[in-house]
């Protein structure tokens, strides 16, 4: 494949035939979107005082995370992700199943949409159709739709805006809605500000030229935990390239001493993902723990999230990580849409049946 150190309208372009970039420039207007779609669905209010269980997989899973992120201490009851064929054990009748399933036919989360019911849990589902939207239906649970057109993972501002709704829905935490307009503004600024027609020395582009031919282990902390994960799997689906992450202050119990070999095994990346709202002993350890390892490191960069509130934040660091994935796959020259490795292994399932 041809290389490129360009990241312009016109080279990303190139790279990018289905508009992988575009459609996560769009994530403002997925959010506005998403809150009008969720609003269709007349979730109506009630009380689970066992709280919410988000149960998806890849792309669609990404939601449950980043919402009880962007909740942090307002959120009321419990609210869990399961990926997986199986509900966690204690799930009963007062806890609400959100089932997440962006094509609706992911077989993992069909199993707990059918757990859910036998338990008789209330049950909420987020897909643009397919068989989970086609059993919902027939069973009288609520869908909120999706968009779409879209591959899951660009579908995240649909996913967590569903999960927020029906947190706010069931009493597992307040709404968000006036946040979440706030930061849908502000990502249409920063999509002008990082996306391919801003400033070539945006922080987007120079971070990935920054990664590029590296392996990059991304490392979050606090609110940006979650993100951090998100940040692994978009280098792995639209790079195509290896990316681990993990998390502070744990990194600082073991993961740190592997780092004292890390320039004899590979070309590891440091990225702390940082934000204003840390606990002070976590900034501190984010300090330290760039300086320990700088000598092994290929690059260590720290990264601050920006915005007033933990939604606009986070939803910041998404879109920023979203396209330094995006700028990578650009950089060396891979198409970002296809995952044919998955489409392959899904193929093998089925022929099991």
């Amino acid at each position: 494949m041809t290389q490129t150190t360009d990241l312009d309208v016109a080279a990303v372009s190139a790279v990018d035939p289905t508009g992988q970039v575009a459609d996560t420039l769009a994530l403002g207007d997925h959010l506005r979107d998403a809150m009008w779609k969720a609003e269709s669905a007349g979730l109506g209010e009630w009380d689970s005082r066992g709280g919410l269980v988000v149960a998806g997989m890849g792309g669609s899973a990404i939601g449950g995370i980043l919402a009880r992120a962007a909740l942090g201490d307002q959120a009321g009851r419990p609210i869990i992700s399961t990926k997986g064929y199986e509900l966690p054990s204690w799930t009963t009748d007062d806890t609400t199943v959100l089932c997440a399933s962006y094509s609706g036919d992911t077989e993992e989360t069909l199993a707990c949409f059918e757990a859910a019911g036998v338990i008789g849990a209330r049950r909420v589902v987020v897909t643009s159709g397919g068989a989970l939207g086609r059993l919902a239906r027939e069973e009288g649970v609520p869908v909120i739709p999706v968009a779409g057109g879209l591959q899951p993972r660009a579908a995240v501002g649909y996913m967590l805006v569903a999960v927020l709704e029906t947190a706010a829905a069931c009493g597992a935490g307040p709404s968000l809605r006036a946040e979440l307009d706030v930061a849908a503004d502000a990502l249409d600024t920063l999509a002008g500000e990082w996306g391919p027609g801003g400033p070539d020395d945006g922080d987007a582009k120079t971070l990935a030229r920054a990664l590029h031919g590296t392996i990059p282990v991304f490392t979050g902390m606090g609110l940006t935990t979650p993100v951090a994960y998100r940040w692994k799997c978009q280098v792995n689906e639209n790079a195509q390239s290896p990316a681990f992450w993990s998390e502070l202050p744990e990194m600082d119990h073991n993961e740190i001493v592997g780092w004292g070999s890390a320039a004899s095994i590979g070309p590891l990346s440091l990225v702390l993902l940082e934000d204003c709202d840390a606990h002070p002993r976590l900034v501190r350890r984010a300090e330290l723990t760039a300086d320990l390892v700088r000598d092994q490191a290929a690059g260590v960069h720290r990264i601050q999230s920006r915005g007033s509130t933990a939604v606009e934040r986070v939803l910041s660091l998404v879109l920023l990580g979203d396209l330094v994935s995006l700028y990578l796959a650009v950089l060396s020259g891979t198409d970002p849409e296809p995952v044919e490795v998955i489409d392959q292994l899904k193929v093998r399932l089925s022929a099991d049946d």
